[in-house]
Order: structure tokens, then sequence, then C-alpha cells
């Protein structure tokens, strides 16, 4: 469907739509282009899937770029990756050049032609030293580099630094060192994506046999890139000690993102610790509608993250009413109010994954009312209509 600000008129409360329009006007003319390195995988294509439109409804005449880049570019970039959220890496001068050279290219074969310019993540960070910036710049970090690894945070200080604004998803993010205007902005979903959108039994079912996913017993579902800071191999854990008690099927589904070329190792660690244990699929396939039917039919959903920007699945599944358990890392807090709308573990305490995951197994009532809660805490803080609006907001400060 085409993306419009009207759609939205019987979810949203309505001062969030009268206000995009009120600002939006103040911002009448502005050309906004956003440049990330994929168009598909991951919660940032999927947010610019709908953002996008709606900027366009809203009067802010927006594009969207993607970078393109070689396999060793995408090795390092994971590298930068990991290092941002705290992780040990091995980062060399050949890695920074390789880094550099490949910004440098693609800024050649950009237009850069627009009033404000954001550019996602640490991938087309250096952009900005391979043009002549005649407007603001903004760099939307969504990862946790609250603790990055130092040296790799060096290298790129000086890119960020020249930027005109920085936008986080979290107070606990703040790099209080840089003197960059900085705005916190949540990520949000959207309830007319094909991941959200409204789906008749039939359709649930029909695509849960589409995957041969058992129908007929307890399912518990994580929906994440095969990554190792999602845990994968940790909700196997969680998993092996919940069927000890009881009969549930897991699925693990991750489609595999074009700049994330770790994705195929780590799938094939978790698939040889899932073919120990009964009852666990995993699943590649880029399938929006089997995310959707998985999240409105799991009793439970998992999101075990080690380190986590925001973590998109935790508002798809609130959205459903489906209940949630998860770390409490990075964004993760911000979606759920422990025991109100989902259930908060700390990261590696699998005993306690069991437990709430078997406590919502064994009272229905209280997966009912985690739900509940749970989607309209999403309802009023985590659709797209509020994203808009914070975006426009960051837009009147800069332009």
């Amino acid at each position: 469907m085409e993306r419009k600000l009207s759609n939205y008129e019987n979810i949203v409360d309505s001062y969030v739509l009268e206000e995009i329009k009120r600002v939006a006007q103040s911002l009448e003319g502005l050309s906004l282009l956003h440049i990330n390195s994929t168009l598909v995988g991951g919660g940032v294509a999927e947010m610019l899937h709908s953002l996008v439109p709606l900027f366009n409804d809203a009067g802010i005449k927006t594009r969207w770029e993607v970078i393109e880049g070689t396999s060793s570019f995408f090795d390092t970039t994971k590298q930068i990756h990991n290092a941002m959220q705290g992780g040990r890496v091995e980062f060399d001068k050949d890695m920074q050049k390789e880094y550099e050279r490949i910004n440098q290219q693609n800024a050649e074969l950009l237009d850069f032609n627009a009033d404000v310019v954001v550019i996602h993540d640490p991938q087309p960070l250096p952009l900005i030293d391979y043009n002549t910036k005649k407007s603001p710049w903004i760099w939307r970090c969504h990862i946790d580099f609250s603790a990055p690894d130092k040296g790799v945070w060096a290298m790129l200080k000086p890119f960020v630094a020249r930027y005109d604004a920085m936008v986080i998803s979290s107070e606990s993010f703040m790099k209080h060192e840089l003197s960059v205007l900085t705005s916190i902005i949540p990520p949000a979903t959207d309830p007319f994506s094909a991941i959200n959108r409204d789906l008749s039994q039939e359709a649930v079912a029909a695509k849960l046999a589409e995957y041969d996913i058992p129908q007929g017993v307890p399912l518990i579902a994580q929906v994440s890139r095969f990554d190792k800071w999602k845990d994968p191999l940790g909700v196997l854990e969680a998993f092996r000690r919940i069927r000890q008690e009881t009969d549930c099927h897991l699925v693990m589904l991750g489609s595999m993102a074009s700049d994330d070329p770790e994705g195929p190792k780590i799938y094939a660690d978790v698939a040889a610790q899932a073919d120990k244990l009964d009852g666990v699929q995993l699943i590649t396939e880029s399938d929006p509608l089997l995310v959707n039917a998985l999240q409105r039919t799991a009793a439970v959903v998992l999101q075990l993250s080690r380190k986590e920007g925001f973590s998109l699945t935790v508002s798809e599944a609130l959205w459903k009413g489906t209940p949630v358990v998860a770390t409490r890392v990075g964004g993760i807090p911000l979606q759920i109010e422990d025991g109100r709308t989902g259930f908060l573990v700390d990261y590696a305490d699998y005993d306690a994954v069991a437990e709430r995951v078997l406590q919502i197994l064994g009272d229905p009532d209280l997966g009912v009312e985690l739900g509940r809660e749970g989607r309209e805490h999403v309802r009023k803080n985590f659709l797209m209509p509020r994203l808009l609006l914070d975006w426009l907001q960051v837009l009147a400060k800069v332009s």
C-alpha cells in the first residue's frame, strides 16, 4: 500500500498527526537525502521503506540512496560494527584504507543535492570527507556504541565530529566528549508493513504450513539475523532448558543482510548445535509475511541480545499482542517495562529465560495481559508517525 499519514488516523493519537502537519509546514520546500548500506535486511532498511514515503507525504522531498561496496569493504564494516559494540577486533591500516576508499568511490557516484543529508550507521560515515559539504549533515547511529573499542572509535571520531548533528536511540548511548548536537530518537515500526499488517487466521496457518512449522504445539521464536550479538547459541541453550519441562517448538528466523558477511558462519555454528536438539527449526528466508505469521502465532517471542541498539522485532511482536522475554540491554528496556509489557532478564541468564517462558506457557491469561499492555505501549510510543515527528523536529533544528 502507498504510505500516507491519513492511514494512521484511527491508530495513533490525533495530536501526533496535528503536530506533524504543524512542524512540516515550517519546513515547506525542504529536501532530504537518506544514505545507508543495504535495501533489505535489518531494521534500518525496514524503517526507511516506510519513513521515506511518509516524509514525502508530509511535504519533505525525500530520496534514499544505498552505497555499494566490495566483499572486503563489508568484512571491514562488520568489524567496525563489532568494535563499536565493544567487541575485540583486529583492525589494521589496510582495512581503514579500504573503508575510506570505497566511501570515496561512492561519493563520486552519489548525488548529494539535498537541503539535509542523513547518513545511517558506520558504513557510509566517511562520505562526509569526500564531497563539498553545502548543507547540514546528520549521522544516525542505530547501534549501541556506549563502550566501543578505543582504537576503532579513535579512527571514526574525526568523521563524526564533522557532522552538524547526530541521532541515537537511547540516552545511554550519549557521547559526552563530542560537541555535535545530539538528539535521541528511538526507532519505530509500521503497522501497515508486510511484517505487521493484519493477517487472517487462514493466512497465518497457510504461511506456517508453507514452512512446515508445527501448529499443534506451543511455539517459541526469535526473529533476528544470525549474528553473535543476538546470542543465537544462547537461545538454543534457553530452549534446551525449557523443553526439559514442557513440549514446545523453537523457530529461529533470520534473513541474511547483504552488508553482514559473518551471517553464514554464525548460521553454520548455530545449525551444528541445533542438530543436537529436538524441536528446533532454523529458517533463513527473507519473507516478511512469515515473520508476521510467526510473531502472531508464537506463545513467546525471545530477544536474547548481548548488545542492541533497539531491536524492532520486540516492538513488532508486542504490536501483535505477543508476550516477549528479552535481555535488558541497549534500547530493549525502552520497549519492555518488566512485568507489565513483557519480561526482562540479564544477558546469559538462561535459567531466568526458561523460568519466564514457562511462567507464560503455564498461565495463558498472563500472556494475554502482557500482550495487551505491550501493544498499547507500542501504539503510544513506537509507531511510524512518532518517528516522523521526531525527525521533523530535528530537521527544524538543523535547517
